[in-house]
């Protein structure tokens, strides 16, 4: 093995690429499924290739590495692998802009971006690189929809869609922002298509339930997808229709998990596709508008909820369900959907915000029917803020004294035995927010959906020897719309059924398909007959440790949990829950500025000079000044964005990784500064020169004292360290390193002869504990060091657990109760040796005022106690 001549100052342009050289020669990092030791699985989020990595992709993959590399050295057959989540719209629209093809686009990022991540020194086996737009991925995709499908997995329905006029594509509810287009900007409407659906709601309890057993996922994820599949217990209550026109149902059935306020009540409001909104608006033009204008708000909750809350009155009256003479007002609403629940709710404005602000805007007033703790019922009353909590029933006849619990059991009683009819008033429910995850995109760019539609023989499987099912390489993107529909010669074909002339299906999938299930394939991505090895996917998964981004907190990590347990239905083995633990880092953020004429400036384009205390910026070519901003997440539109390749080249690698993972804890955001970036360089060349230093010593003997006290130090690193990889704590991991190499320094300065082997062993220790954060640091170091092999192989350090154990121990002193002092003595010591210790400290003299104590207690190596 070639080694680099040693240098006085740390050269990472020369050493980065030379080591990265040497590991790839030796493939280093390919792991081996007929490896015998126990498995680690880490793996980091997948990148989209828009074209070149930026500061957060550094920050997620050096994380990722250390755990990689530390478990590595900790005897681990550890798979780290990387790929590209490929498919999107974002190649397709910059296929248009430069009226080339989105393969051509997206390959050419993946070259630049697999540069990169590998000029970082990432451990990753690129031996099992995959992109989701080759067709040896998604072949096996298309295998598993019509596994799926086979299952009773798959369904295709017609449903309400949000579509956007210019894009000509179904956008999701996410994707709707303001009643518009993310990407085009255009109002969305909303239209019926007939669309492919995985059938997720099977598994909306199980989801659920298993949520809770998920210990090493944030309490905040966790919950954000119990919110999202919105498990519920209720009743459904069937409102009688006073005069129902004629051709529609007589009674409007509402779903409702407080049943308890159900004499609160002062409106029905019904969805904007409702029936029954259908069967009103044929003869109320007044009514199709504004039932148009629902539809342009889209189906994103988040929309419905913070719209001005609107209604229109049909005219239409329902009677409550404990009193035929009273009658309720119907509206139609546009904050009611009706894909949730029964698309129609009671308004019961005292104890539901939502329907307060609906009354008050029509003056409909409210009674409140439960009444909080400590409130007076007799004066109780509702403005502007309804009360959602627990309490007393008040204004609720039968129900009045009753607890909110007791009230729901007694409405849900009453009204299940009460006849509607030849049916019950009402009956329990339980109700999810979850509805099936809709598939079909109106795009190119994407996995085709593997069916082919036959005037005879209906929708039919394509044959798994057909597939993949290819997308068309010369298609055009000069007009709107999905390509795949004008391509005659690849949507035209002969139906595999009967023979007669048929149509491909044009649409193709949701891009988290992609991305649901290639932690599956990463356990064997070579296999050409199957998605995965079934055996070799029980064996890697789940993932052990799982770290991306919060924004995928609910989407994509629930998409990939269904995905888990339909493969596993499907025969493809797996864990049912693809992820043990998650890990989920916060954003890299900068200042911004602008120049005199309100534009974006770019860091590199600013000078920052600190006068009289006061920080100011100056552009680097103009020198006039620029403003300095607020500080917010790197983004290409504000320019605060800092290319890592320009930090590469001006710091190397290991510097950008070390900053990254010891400005701030791991999943706070980490603020990006020169400064910051800078101090780490310093402190690669710090280490530089400790590792020649012990290098250059030749004591064979030392102060006994010394060595063991340097010892005791490099072994308290190395265990402090090992734990907080473990616990993902790579800041305090860096403050360890840093409290280490302090300790090298002093010692190699003191007074005190170190003995060769004592420094030698804590120097090791020192370049060991780095080499997961700088690797290439590491391995030079481990070089001028004379180690055997590579630093990337060598085992994780054994600590020494009697080096842990402190000769001595320092003890509070509290004097009648105050605390008055500290006093350190021996750990073995008596307690008679620790009082006499502490009545000779002169602040407890102090105390006593020349009197004796009546008691001194010793609490064994926790406090000491005089009384006086």
């Amino acid at each position: 093995m070639k080694t680099l001549p040693m240098a006085e100052r740390y050269n990472a342009k020369e050493s980065e690429p030379h080591w990265q050289a040497v590991w790839a020669e030796r493939d280093l990092f390919r792991t081996r499924n007929d490896d015998p030791r126990p498995t680690y699985y880490v793996l980091e989020m997948f990148p989209y290739p828009s074209g070149r990595i930026h500061m957060g992709h550094v920050r997620n993959y050096a994380m990722g590495d250390v755990v990689a590399r530390y478990k590595r050295a900790k005897g681990f057959n550890v798979l780290h692998p990387m790929g590209w989540d490929a498919f999107g719209l974002p190649a397709e629209n910059a296929a248009m802009e430069r009226k080339i093809n989105p393969r051509d686009w997206t390959y050419a990022n993946i070259a630049t971006m697999r540069s990169q991540l590998q000029a970082m020194g990432l451990s990753l086996d690129w031996s099992r690189e995959i992109a989701t737009c080759d067709p040896s991925y998604y072949k096996h995709q298309q295998r598993m929809f019509l596994d799926f499908l086979k299952a009773g997995l798959v369904a295709r329905r017609t449903a309400k869609v949000n579509w956007d006029p210019v894009d000509h594509t179904v956008l999701a509810n996410e994707q709707v922002i303001d009643g518009r287009g993310w990407r085009s900007g255009a109002l969305v409407e909303q239209r019926e298509l007939t669309q492919w659906f995985f059938k997720i709601t099977d598994y909306a309890q199980d989801l659920n339930d298993r949520l809770d057993g998920l210990e090493r996922w944030p309490e905040k994820v966790r919950l954000m997808q119990k919110n999202w599949i919105g498990r519920s217990e209720g009743l459904e209550v069937r409102f009688a229709l006073a005069s129902p026109p004629a051709g529609v149902a007589p009674d409007v059935k509402v779903y409702t998990t407080r049943p308890d306020t159900l004499f609160g009540a002062k409106f029905l409001a019904i969805a904007a596709d409702h029936p029954l909104a259908a069967s009103v608006a044929a003869t109320q033009p007044a009514l199709q508008d504004f039932i148009a204008a629902c539809h342009r708000m889209g189906t994103a909750q988040e929309a419905i909820d913070t719209a001005e809350k609107l209604g229109f009155d049909t005219g239409l009256r329902v009677r409550h369900p404990f009193d035929p003479s009273w009658l309720l007002p119907v509206y139609v609403a546009n904050f009611v959907l009706m894909e949730y629940g029964t698309g129609a709710v009671f308004g019961c404005p005292a104890h539901d915000q939502r329907d307060l602000d609906f009354t008050n805007k029509y003056g409909l007033g409210n009674t409140p029917v439960v009444c909080p703790p400590g409130q007076d019922p007799a004066t109780f009353t509702i403005t502007d803020t309804a009360y959602e909590g627990d309490g007393r029933m008040i204004n609720s006849r039968f129900l009045d004294g009753m607890t909110s619990q007791e009230a729901f059991e007694a409405v849900a009683a009453r009204l299940e035995a009460e006849r509607l009819g030849d049916a019950p008033v009402a009956r329990r429910r339980v109700q999810f927010r979850l509805r099936d995850w809709g598939i079909s995109r109106q795009r190119y760019w994407g996995c085709p959906i593997p069916v082919i539609h036959c005037e005879s023989c209906g929708v039919v499987p394509v044959p798994v020897e057909d597939l993949p099912v290819k997308l068309p390489e010369n298609v055009s993107f000069d007009q709107p719309g999905n390509p795949l529909e004008r391509d005659a010669a690849w949507r035209n074909v002969p139906c595999p059924s009967c023979g007669a002339p048929a149509k491909r299906e044009t649409d193709t999938m949701d891009t988290f398909v992609d991305s649901s299930w290639y932690f599956a394939r990463f356990t064997a991505p070579w296999l050409e007959d199957a998605p995965t090895d079934p055996a070799t996917a029980d064996r890697w998964l789940p993932v052990d440790q799982y770290i991306g981004g919060i924004e995928h907190a609910i989407l994509h990590l629930l998409y990939s949990r269904f995905f888990a347990r339909a493969m596993r239905r499907a025969g493809w083995g797996g864990a049912e829950e693809p992820f043990a633990g998650l890990f989920t880092q916060g954003m890299v953020v900068h200042e911004t500025y602008k120049d005199a004429a309100g534009g974006w400036v770019q860091p590199a384009e600013v000078r920052i000079t600190v006068e009289d205390g006061e920080r100011r910026a100056f552009h680097v070519k103009t020198a006039e000044p620029v403003t300095i901003g607020a500080i917010e997440k790197m983004s290409k539109s504000k320019r605060n964005v800092v290319d890592p390749d320009d930090i590469i080249a001006s710091y190397g690698a290991d510097t950008a990784r070390w900053f990254m993972l010891s400005d701030s804890p791991p999943e706070r955001d980490v603020i990006w500064t020169e400064d910051g970036v800078q101090g780490a360089s310093r402190f690669v060349q710090r280490v530089w020169r400790l590792v020649n230093e012990i290098a250059a010593r030749a004591e064979t003997s030392g102060d006994a004292t010394a060595d063991l006290a340097l010892r005791k130090a490099a072994h308290k690193a190395l265990a402090a360290v090992g734990e907080d990889i473990e616990r993902l704590r790579f800041n305090r991991c860096v403050a360890h390193i840093y409290e280490l190499a302090n300790t090298l320094q002093d010692a190699l300065a003191g007074q005190a002869t170190l003995s060769r082997p004592a420094l030698l062993e804590a120097g090791t220790i020192l370049v060991q504990l780095l080499a997961p954060m700088m690797p290439h640091l590491a391995e030079s170091a481990w070089a001028v060091l004379e180690q055997p092999g590579l630093v990337a192989e060598a085992a994780w350090p054994e600590v020494e657990r009697d080096l842990l154990v402190e000769d001595s121990m320092t003890l509070p002193v509290q004097v009648n109760g105050k605390k008055r002092a500290d006093v350190t003595v021996p750990r073995e010591a008596d307690a008679a040796f620790v009082e006499a210790a502490v009545l000779a400290l002169e602040a407890v003299q102090r105390a006593l005022d020349g009197k004796a104590p009546r008691k001194v207690i010793v609490v064994p190596q926790r406090i000491v106690n005089v009384v006086a």
